[in-house]
């Protein structure tokens, strides 16, 4: 039996060695992280489901690649942003319209700060606001405001200069906050955005 306090490090050498109690503990500690960046940018719960299991099995496949050095869940963010957009894409192939994949996007398992899950009026205006989001600004916003990862952490899994993701997250800012502004939202929802 592994210790479940290895560091990730630790668990990957083990991993790399093929013992699958040690991607165990892994799946246990990270899932749920994965799991909810997975819904929130495909919005559909059995390809989140899917795309966190595929996430550990290349933790499995590519053990050998995964540099130990640093830490391990922004390579699982990456990971699942890039099985995320590899599935929207796959959806839109099979003849879906860009409409039901962007309502898949802002369907209401979308987590949305507590003050603002409060009120159902406000959920559904606060899920137009985001539905108005092109797909990157919806990716940069989930991995800020769902997984709370900073701005170079976002820039590493997406593979983008920092800038890039500033720009997505300010242009981000800048819509919800005009749309909601528009709908009437008080002030103090409409400028959580500003942040």
């Amino acid at each position: 039996m592994i210790n479940s306090e290895l560091t990730d490090a630790q668990l990957i050498e083990r991993v790399r060695e093929n013992d699958l109690n040690a991607l165990g503990i892994l799946f246990d500690r990270y899932y749920n992280q994965v799991y909810r960046s997975a819904v929130v940018i495909t919005q559909d719960t059995a390809a989140a489901e899917d795309i966190a299991q595929e996430c550990f099995l290349k933790i499995h496949r590519y053990a050998n690649r995964i540099d130990t050095s640093l830490p391990l869940i922004p390579w699982l963010y990456r990971v699942t942003v890039n099985l995320s957009y590899t599935w929207i894409t796959r959806q839109k192939r099979r003849s879906i319209s860009l409409e039901v994949v962007v309502d898949r996007l802002i369907s209401p398992n979308w987590l949305a700060p507590e003050q603002i899950a409060e009120h159902s009026e406000t959920q559904q205006q606060v899920r137009a606001a985001i539905h108005s989001l092109n797909l990157n600004q919806r990716v940069v916003v989930a991995l800020h405001y769902l997984s709370g990862l900073n701005l170079e952490e976002i820039a590493e899994i997406l593979n983008c200069p920092v800038g890039t993701v500033k720009s997505r997250l300010h242009y981000a800012r800048e819509n919800l906050r005009r749309v909601l502004e528009t709908s009437n939202l008080s002030g103090e929802v409409a400028h959580e955005f500003a942040k």
